[in-house]
């Protein structure tokens, strides 16, 4: 007789095949919401604060962010630009904005809403996903 555990394919849970299991619960230290801000994945990031030499304790992508948010981006646009899931992105933007590096902008209007930019610029960061 054999147990659940047996029953399972040898399937790698260390090393580099981990990766995607293991590495965005790391980058957030297992935080699943942001500490502030609210992060649709149709709000858009930007950077307000340049990095600098003493920006170096920044993880790589939280550095990787703050260069793409020199344009405003969508949360999807981000987590397809940097492969990241949108929840991981949302964590590590909320860290971001608490330390001054972004700002966040919502659609304000029904015009922003309408905007065939803004739709095809999600849709295309969904699909990177």
């Amino acid at each position: 007789m054999t147990g659940p555990l047996e029953e399972l394919p040898d399937t790698p849970w260390v090393g580099d095949e981990a990766g995607a299991i293991v590495r965005p619960y790391v980058l957030t230290r297992g935080r699943t919401e942001p500490a502030s801000g609210r992060f649709d994945l149709v709000t858009l990031a930007v950077a307000v604060r340049a990095l600098s030499q003493r920006d170096t304790g920044l993880d790589p992508e939280c550095l990787a962010i703050v260069r793409l948010c020199r344009q405003p981006q969508s949360v999807a646009e981000i987590a397809a630009h940097i492969n990241l899931p949108a929840g991981t992105v949302r964590v590590l933007l909320g860290d971001l904005l608490d330390q001054g590096y972004i700002a966040l902008q919502e659609p304000h209007s029904e015009t922003d809403m309408h905007d065939e930019r803004l739709y095809r610029a999600v849709l295309d960061g969904l699909r990177a996903l």
